[in-house]
């Protein structure tokens, strides 16, 4: 009984190293959308704690740029990322098989949706995107749902070809720098994300804005809303499918338990309050995956 007991307990041991042995690291991707200074310290603890429930080292790379992740995930150096509706569109038409959804976030009102806000400076006298008319006006990134895709859709849809609506179409690089450059006056007016919650003079209770404003980089009862577009479904969580299937359950159990085990933590991920992270299908990002064909000539 002794012999077949430890004959048991070697047959474990061997099969535990073996799946530990199945990855060497874990590698996070994180959008643009702040500097990447700020990206890496808002992170940090996640990066921590996947480390502890891996045992295996864990890095976060911070592209220039949302294609860096997007790249990232095909090519396989990326294992874990929360895209946007329109950069996992764009990962899922490249290759529907790179990447799991698992998990999105969950505002404080019970819906999974954030709109694109524009706005400018109070002192600037734009209260309407009519008035942003024949001046500077800054989207994020091509590959930004709410930075991009759908506000260009949405107001090209209303007034015509924006490149020649606005005197100017810039690329900030991000939403962090569009806020900046709007509150600096390097661009009349721009467009972010928020949920749309709670207070403007906040930041409202989610997204960019709250980033920044929580941030101190601006004041927001210095900028002013001008336009909304209608709700943006949020996007997904993503794991990389050829991983380990105890690996995708690990880091997606982390996350989901996230808000439960450690608020703190999940405020800085999530770019401010929220009420939890939930499961998300594919059927949430159908229109989105529309948009971006159509936007591909595809």
């Amino acid at each position: 009984m002794q012999k077949l007991l430890t004959a048991t307990a070697l047959v474990s041991l061997i099969a535990t190293a073996a799946t530990a042995q199945e990855i060497k690291e874990f590698n996070i991707g994180i959008l643009g959308g702040e500097n990447a200074q700020d990206r890496l310290t808002s992170n940090e603890c996640f990066r921590a704690k996947i480390e502890a429930e891996l045992g295996v080292p864990v890095k976060i790379f911070t592209p220039a740029d949302y294609d860096g992740v997007i790249q990232g995930l095909l090519g396989g150096t990326l294992d874990y990322a929360w895209l946007g509706a329109s950069a996992y569109a764009k990962v899922y038409l490249t290759d529907p098989e790179a990447v799991e959804l698992k998990l999105t976030k969950q505002n404080t009102d019970g819906s999974t949706g954030y709109y694109s806000i524009a706005f400018a400076r109070k002192d600037a006298g734009i209260t309407s995107i009519e008035d942003a008319k024949g001046k500077t006006f800054a989207f994020a990134d091509p590959n930004s749902t709410s930075g991009y895709l759908v506000p260009g859709a949405e107001l090209a849809a209303k007034y015509g070809d924006l490149k020649t609506y606005f005197s100017e179409v810039k690329m900030s690089g991000g939403h962090e720098q569009t806020i900046v450059g709007v509150a600096n006056g390097d661009f009349d007016a721009g467009v972010s994300w928020a949920d749309g919650l709670g207070n403007w003079e906040d930041g409202y209770t989610n997204g960019a804005f709250r980033k920044a404003a929580d941030a101190g980089l601006v004041d927001m009862s210095n900028l002013v809303e001008i336009w909304r577009s209608a709700l943006i479904p949020e996007g997904p969580m993503v794991v990389r499918k050829a991983l380990p299937q105890e690996v995708k359950d690990k880091v997606t159990q982390l996350t989901d338990d996230l808000w439960q085990t450690d608020p703190e933590c999940a405020y800085a991920v999530a770019a401010g309050e929220a009420k939890d992270f939930v499961p998300v299908e594919q059927s949430a990002y159908e229109g989105i995956l529309a948009a971006r064909k159509m936007q591909e000539g595809m």
